[in-house]
């Protein structure tokens, strides 16, 4: 069993060219399944025989992880591991029969999306500077987010054409490959007008063909990128919130729970949100919910003893 993860490990590398990380993370969970496999046949881990392994086994090591108190996440990545690791062996004909083949990942504990309140983001709004190109850009990818709830990566790929400022619209391009035309409001209009009076001040040396394309940019003149627009949205939250969780998904989460508290219809939500499924909208009317009980709580003279 040892060389065969060695060669699903490999295989992972060079034919599916797959993260670090993953490559990493699955070497563990193979490796700690391996340790246990040879702990219950009393063997060396190099005398596993792959041939011996079935579904009981692996349920039996679930059930001591999940005895050991490990999370549902770490233990869906697990069996995650294992399921691809015998897929693999099963289609190179390593084994004749593949035993994690019904294995039930576990359903992992969603927590509800991390908000801001209003209020909060109206004074992190009030707070930018915009005596700057570089100000006003901040207040414009801002006032994008919580206007729009457009997700991280549709933000950096925005081009200037993208942008309809008569017909105050944006054309985002969302997971999938799927394109979708987000509303603006007026705050976010107006500060990607302002934005673009100035956009050309901020080219630099990294200034290419695709940076003037790009509707944002980063410190020298290049497309504005994924870790910068994390940097500033924290930055700027850190100022006014106290939300634990502070990134640009925060303020996507607040656009869609916001509209939600105000009496938006679900389904405008997930085609705003560009959501393939009403199921991933939903997690907003149970923030919705939470909310609710707490104005209840705080409110109803006998809402407590």
């Amino acid at each position: 069993m040892k060389n065969a993860i060695k060669k699903f490990l490999r295989y992972l590398k060079v034919e599916r060219n797959a993260s670090e990380h993953t490559i990493t993370s699955y070497k563990t969970d193979l490796s700690q399944f391996l340790e246990f496999c040879a702990h219950q046949f009393g063997l060396k881990e190099k005398s596993v025989n792959i041939h011996k392994i079935d579904r009981l086994l692996i349920r039996l090591w679930l059930g001591r992880l999940s005895d050991k108190g490990l999370k549902k996440s770490s233990i869906a990545r697990k069996v995650a591991a294992v399921r691809s690791f015998f897929k693999y062996c099963f289609k190179r004909s390593i084994v004749e029969q593949n035993p994690a083949h019904l294995l039930i990942v576990p359903k992992k504990d969603k927590p509800l999306p991390k908000t801001s309140t209003a209020a909060d983001i109206s004074r992190m709004m009030d707070a930018i500077n915009t005596e700057s190109p570089r100000g006003i850009q901040t207040k414009a990818i801002l006032e994008l987010f919580y206007g729009t709830g457009i997700r991280l990566s549709e933000l950096t790929n925005i081009d200037v054409n993208d942008l309809n400022t008569p017909g105050a619209e944006i054309k985002v391009l969302g997971k999938g490959a799927k394109q979708r035309i987000v509303p603006l409001g007026d705050q976010a209009l107006k500060a990607l007008k302002t934005h673009l009076q100035n956009r050309e001040e901020l080219f630099g040396a990294r200034t290419n063909g695709d940076a003037r394309r790009a509707l944002f940019l980063a410190a020298h003149g290049q497309r504005i990128y994924a870790r910068a627009v994390q940097r500033l949205v924290k930055k700027c939250l850190q100022k006014t919130s106290e939300v634990t969780q502070k990134s640009p998904h925060v303020l996507r989460h607040s656009f869609a729970t916001h509209l939600l508290d105000s009496g938006a219809d679900i389904r405008v939500i997930k085609e705003l949100l560009g959501h393939a499924s009403l199921a991933s909208t939903q997690v907003y009317t149970h923030t919705s919910v939470e909310r609710l009980k707490n104005v209840y709580s705080t409110a109803h003279p006998r809402a407590k003893h």
